[in-house]
């Protein structure tokens, strides 16, 4: 047997095990101990019941009373709690009792996983039944109807008891006025009759005798009378709750000692939605432990069954007794009067009953006068067709579902209470919207009884739906929906915390570290009211005339306050005479956009209301000076170029130290009045990290745009925040050190970004000096807890790159001592790895800082131009630096230079090792390039200067320093390991060091040591040098730098050519090795004449080897005795000396463009320009083609004089092509003669190419590349 339980608590949870039963004519049930769901399908209608809870114990076989039993006289046991009927022991109102007035919200409490959308109507099951004989009944009907989402909250509004308490509180007149008004003018409490309180006890003691049949029954005692039973009745009747209207219990007060102790929870201080449920629920629990059973609030029903009747899914709580055992498992006792027929309200109510708690058949007793007669066994699908108690099973489903359609077309707003009423009598039944009407009355709306529970299971269904939203954002616009209404049901100061947690909530709706997807923005963009629910269904308003609008239906002129009313209720028989429109769902509008600030600024305003709402609730507010909201709070920028490196070292250390795990034992309140542990603190701490979370996404999203000033503004506003977070907290959770790591990072990137546009910095200032007004409410509430001077040395605008770069590099040390803490130590590797690049890179930028400032000292106190010819470098990639040519005064190196120095090597190492700890060997590369950089500014400072300030030789110190760089060049390019690697980088890296080999050959060769060591020795470390500056000259590889190879290479071989020409001259004695020489002067030449040709834009560098080709010739010639030898030798010379052709071709093309455009543009290549030791200039260098030419024309005429005097004086016979081409070498050499000295350039030019045009024996005069 099944009975009633007083309290839930220990109450057996059933297994929700779904099996289907079908069948005509019989019901089906499951075992006997458990019936938790089963299907019954009659004739007509189809019904399932799945048991969701039970705090029955297992069913127990019924007592059969023996014939004649006065029930009159109760039994022993009568009045005593007992298991098995629960409640019902303790009353005499047995299955019949009153529902309480918040009964539905118990249950919605308890499944609040079902709220919203899967249940249609949540309910007792009196208030089930009492609807759905509303068109049988003469009876009132009285309740209150509440909307979540597409689930209806039904609950028995009784009137009279809630006008006896308005006559004692005064609250509520305005509605006892409206209901004598336009419903009872002449109301008064009806007292129920003494027949209704003898039935009642009659039905008490029968429940007792039949669990216990063996009881001798005792004579009712004198003293109890029906006046007597009339109260006791009266005293277990439902009490209205009387504090909403009072300001709740101080939460500081009643649970402060109680988590005095208690420390932020690890998902308290990550602020993801597991923490976000873990708060609310703690939060209601605070709210709703005290007074719980007063309010109605608990769900004190036996068992709570999910019934689906038809395609209604309802949500029913139920006390009937069940009993089983023996051949009945299942069955259901009533006490049934034999004088007096059942009726159709009796069938009804009974068939009901058996229907939701799947009870397949029911036992009927029959007495008369209180004295038993007999039993019956009815089957529950045989109850419809009883004698005098006939009704339609297909009606009652029709019945059912138009009221739902009823009720679901016109209770749409959220939060709204709903007054369905029906006076005894009448066939009109009325809705009301008591809310609207409460408003319209002028009265607090916190009169509301209903206010405080709907509010609350807005809020449960609210947080439940936001632990689901994270797979499916589809319930985004519901949410916010939900919480929306609950803050517009509660006043801020009496229900602080409910509101703010529910702005934290709508703060954790918008997604601050993910992108929107773009497949669920169209579910999310829909149109609708942010407090009701749109009809989806098109036939309903086309057919609204025919079955009647709800809103336009006709009605009595008095009754124009009625949101909707039923003309008849025999409409509600009649099949789909409203349409079904319970398939309703929610359209709400979610505000989404791809703007990441828009997004932050919904969270902060929603972060700031919740805050307001703790604020508001902390006492103790007279201790903290008044602030005016309206007046921003200055961010201070200072100038700090002359603050000294001490102080700014103290300051940057702060963020050090804020950053390290913070371990207090909270135990006395915080600056405005917290108690560690109360909610209002845990709620703080939620905020907080939130808004910090908002301005660092803002702070980042103002970084891509190039805004480094706002950038600034929103980090210091999240390190603010995170301050305050960290005043309030006793414990940081790893994932707030983590955030915290981010935001110093994320500092860090912004002040390397103003260091390096420094030329912005007017624009910077005016973007970080502007506040929105929230931001200023924001920082005013944080100032309550501390005041947030933590992080400024990091934050502040200063007008120095070079303090931007060091706070930027603190910034960056602190975020990485934070990961490598033991809290954090190898949980967010990733994080690591890239904080660990970016401190490498601040360091390569502070080196290169540093090294630029060394080479602006040395270029100041040298006046000149540096002996590499360094550009300013700022970031990656490198640029390209070659020798130049103009020597330097020698000063000696400063004291503050060599500082400089220290300081860039210094962080050029501490680079490298963060780098190498990565593996990230391309950057790797890039600072060994850097370091090599930095070598040659040394070497340039120590190179030696003559006593009359010329340049000296190369010094030692110049050597140790080249081959320094030399080194980290080829550790780079190890580093490397090949071009597919990187190949910018490893073109650049190989650039360096071929431009270093060449630098060092050509100083070696210039200003030669000859005082240290020998000219044999300077040679070979020259050609040494040359070589390997060759070997990197990448010649084959299509790209920017291949025509500087060409010319590199060009130069080189030039070079090479002339020592070995030079050696030539000089060498006496040795045959074989000037032999040697000859034949490596003649090669190089060669291989320099032709690069110098592929290049076509160097002119004067092709004449100028080819003229030394031909006085390397001329001196050949000399020492030549034979005429055939020298006449041999001096047509090889002027064979070369034709080749000059094509350069005076060429300067003539650059004399051309510089007559038809005079003024235009500097056509060579900036990197070229650089390169000054390697002779090249940007554009025609005139004064060298003067000077060249002034060679040419006595070395051509002396040759042609030569091969003339010799060809007329030889002694063999002359052919007859002899003879011509002598005859054209006189008209040449007379041409030459007769030239006019002082004619313009480019007349000598034209001139020149005639001749050597005159003198050329190919047929193809134009090809230079053939006799060279």
């Amino acid at each position: 047997m099944s009975g009633f339980a007083a309290d839930r608590e220990p109450g057996i949870p059933l297994d929700n095990r779904k099996e289907e039963c079908s069948g005509t004519g019989s019901g089906c049930t499951e075992e006997n101990s458990k019936h938790d769901s089963a299907a019954y399908l009659g004739n007509e209608i189809k019904s399932r019941a799945v048991v969701k809870y039970s705090a029955a114990p297992p069913p127990a076989s019924y007592a059969l009373l023996q014939e004649k039993t006065d029930l009159k006289l109760p039994p022993a046991n009568w009045l005593r709690e007992n298991p098995q009927l629960g409640s019902a022991g303790t009353t005499i109102l047995g299955s019949s009792s009153k529902s309480k007035p918040f009964s539905s919200f118990g249950m919605a409490y308890d499944f609040i996983d079902c709220i919203g959308d899967d249940v249609d109507v949540v309910s007792d099951s009196e208030n089930i039944k009492k609807l759905l004989k509303i068109p049988y009944s003469k009876s009132h009907v009285s309740m209150a109807v509440h909307r979540v989402g597409r689930t209806l909250l039904l609950d028995e509004l009784d009137i009279q008891e809630l006008f006896m308490r308005s006559s004692q509180t005064g609250d509520w007149t305005w509605l006892k006025e409206f209901y004598q008004r336009l419903i009872d003018q002449k109301w008064q409490r009806k007292k129920k009759s003494k027949e209704h309180w003898y039935q009642k006890a009659i039905l008490s003691k029968f429940l007792y005798y039949s669990i216990n049949g063996d009881g001798a029954a005792e004579s009712v005692p004198d003293n109890l009378n029906e006046g007597e039973e009339e109260n006791g009745a009266e005293g277990f009747s439902p009490s209205w709750p009387t504090t909403f209207t009072s300001t709740p219990p101080d939460p500081e007060e009643s649970h402060g000692h109680k988590q005095e102790n208690a420390s932020v929870d690890s998902s308290f201080a990550l602020g993801h939605v597991t923490s976000v449920q873990n708060v609310q629920e703690q939060n209601l629990l605070t709210l709703f432990d005290e007074g719980e059973n007063s309010q109605g609030l608990k769900n004190d029903f036996v068992r709570n069954i999910m019934w689906t009747f038809e395609d209604i899914h309802m949500l029913v709580g139920s006390n009937m007794p069940i009993f089983g055992g023996g051949r009945y498992p299942a069955v259901s006792l009533r006490l049934r009067d034999n004088n007096k027929p059942i009726n159709i309200l009796t069938g009804i109510d009974y068939w009901l009953d058996n229907l939701m708690c799947n009870v397949p058949e029911l036992v009927m007793c029959f007495h008369v006068n209180g004295i038993v007669e007999k039993y019956e066994m009815i089957k529950t699908e045989d109850i419809p067709h009883l004698e005098n108690s006939t009704f339609s099973t297909r009606v009652v489903k029709d019945i059912a579902q138009n009221v739902l359609s009823f009720l679901k077309s016109n209770c749409t707003k959220e939060g709204h209470t709903y007054w369905l009423f029906k006076a005894s009598g009448s066939d009109i039944v009325k809705l009301y919207d008591l809310t609207t009407l409460c408003e319209e009355a002028e009265e607090e709306k916190y009169q509301n009884p209903f206010t405080l529970p709907v509010a609350v299971l807005l809020y449960k269904v609210a947080s439940n739906l936001i632990l689901k939203a994270r797979q499916n954002r589809k319930h985004y616009g519901t949410i916010r929906t939900l919480l929306l209404n609950c803050i517009k049901l509660l006043d801020q100061e009496r229900h602080p915390q409910i509101i703010a947690s529910a702005h934290y909530m709508l703060s954790e709706l918008f997604q601050l570290d993910e992108p929107l997807e773009e497949d669920g923005e169209e579910s999310l963009r829909g149109g609708g009211s942010e407090d009701s629910y749109s009809e989806e269904d098109e036939d309903l308003t086309e057919d609204s005339d025919e079955n009647g609008s709800f809103a336009n239906c006709s009605r009595p002129q008095d009754d124009s306050k009625a949101v909707a009313v039923i003309r008849s209720v025999g409409e509600l028989s009649v099949p789909e005479k409203y349409k079904s429109t319970h398939l309703i769902r929610p359209n709400c509008a979610f505000p989404i956009s791809q703007d990441k600030e828009e997004r932050c600024r919904h969270v902060l305003s929603y972060v700031l209301k919740g805050l307001k709402a703790v604020d508001g609730s902390i006492k103790k507010e007279s201790d903290l000076p008044a602030a005016d909201p309206n007046i921003p709070i200055p961010l201070q920028y200072e100038d700090r170029s002359a603050m000294g490196a001490c102080a700014a070292e103290k300051g940057i250390s702060l963020p050090i130290e804020r950053a390290c795990p913070v371990q207090k034992d909270q135990k006395h309140p915080t600056r405005s009045g917290m108690i560690p542990g109360s909610w209002q603190h845990r709620m703080k701490l939620q905020l907080f990290l939130k808004a910090s979370k908002a301005y660092y996404v803002l702070s980042d999203a103002a970084t891509n745009l190039l805004k480094y000033g706002r950038a600034l503004r929103y980090i210091k506003l999240s390190l603010q925040c995170y301050d305050a977070y960290c005043s309030v907290s006793g414990t940081l959770h790893p994932h707030v050190l983590q955030f915290h790591s981010q935001c110093l990072s994320l500092c860090g990137d912004i002040q390397l970004m103003l260091a390096q546009n420094a030329s912005n910095r007017a624009a910077y200032l005016e973007e970080y000096s502007y506040q929105t007004k929230d931001d200023q409410e924001i920082l005013h509430s944080l100032h309550r807890e501390c005041s947030c001077q933590a992080f400024n040395m990091a934050t502040d605008l200063a007008m120095d790159p070079e303090y931007q770069l060091f706070v930027s590099t603190k910034c960056y040390e602190a975020a990485y001592e934070l990961l490598v803490s033991e809290v954090l130590k190898d949980q967010a590797p990733d994080q690591l790895a890239q904080v660990r690049k970016r401190l490498g890179n601040i360091r390569n930028e502070m080196g290169v800082y540093y090294m630029n400032q060394a080479a602006a000292m040395q270029t100041e106190n040298e006046g000149a131009l540096a002996l590499d010819g360094f550009a300013p470098f700022v970031h990656f990639p490198l640029s390209n630096c070659v020798s130049p040519s103009h020597p330097l005064e020698k000063k000696s190196v400063s004291t503050a230079e060599q500082e400089l120095w220290k300081k860039s090597f210094s962080f050029f190492e501490k680079g490298m090792q963060d780098f190498e700890a990565i593996r990230d060997n391309t950057n790797t590369a890039l600072l060994l390039c850097n370091t090599g950089r930095l070598m040659r500014i040394c070497a340039q400072a120590h190179c030696a200067v003559s006593a009359d300030q010329c340049r000296g030789e190369f010094s030692p110190e110049e050597a140790l320093y080249y081959n320094k760089a030399i080194d980290y060049y080829t550790r780079a390019m190890k580093s490397l390991v090949s071009r597919e690697t990187h190949p910018a980088v490893w073109d650049s890296v190989n650039w360096e060091l071929s431009t270093t080999y060449f630098t060092l050959a050509t100083l070696l060769q210039d200003y030669a040591p000859l005082s240290r060591k020998a000219q044999e020795q300077i040679e070979r470390e020259v050609t040494d040098a040359m070589m390997k500056s060759l070997k990197y000259c990448d010649l084959h590889t299509e790209s920017a730098r291949q025509p500087l190879y060409q010319y590199r290479a060009a130069t080189i071989h030039h070079r090479l050519a002339s020592m070995y020409h030079s050696c030539f001259r000089n060498q006496v004695g040795d045959e074989h090795l000037r032999k040697q020489h000859r034949s490596l002067a003649e090669l190089h030449y060669s291989r320099a004449v032709s690069l110098f040709i592929s290049l076509k834009d160097a002119p004067c560098e092709l004449l100028r080897a080819l003229l030394e080709r031909v006085a390397f010739a001329e001196f050949t010639m000399a020492g030549q005795s034979s005429c055939v030898a020298k006449l041999k030798s001096l047509t090889a010379a002027l064979e070369i000396m034709t080749d000059t052709r094509y350069a005076f071709q060429l300067i003539d093309k650059e004399l051309q463009e510089e007559q038809t455009e005079p003024d235009g543009p500097d056509q060579a290549e900036p990197e070229r320009s650089l390169d000054v030791a390697s002779g090249s200039a940007s554009g025609l260098n005139l004064e060298e083609v003067k000077k060249l030419i002034g060679v040419f024309e006595p070395s051509f005429s002396f040759l042609l004089l030569q091969v003339i005097k010799l060809m007329a004086t030889t002694k063999r016979k002359s052919s007859k092509m002899d003879e011509e081409l002598l005859k054209r070498y006189k008209s040449v050499y007379s041409k030459l003669l007769r030239a006019e000295k002082s004619a313009p350039l480019h007349t000598q030019v034209r001139l020149y190419m005639e001749l050597l045009q005159e003198l050329t024996t190919q047929t193809d005069s134009s090809n230079p590349g053939a006799s060279s």
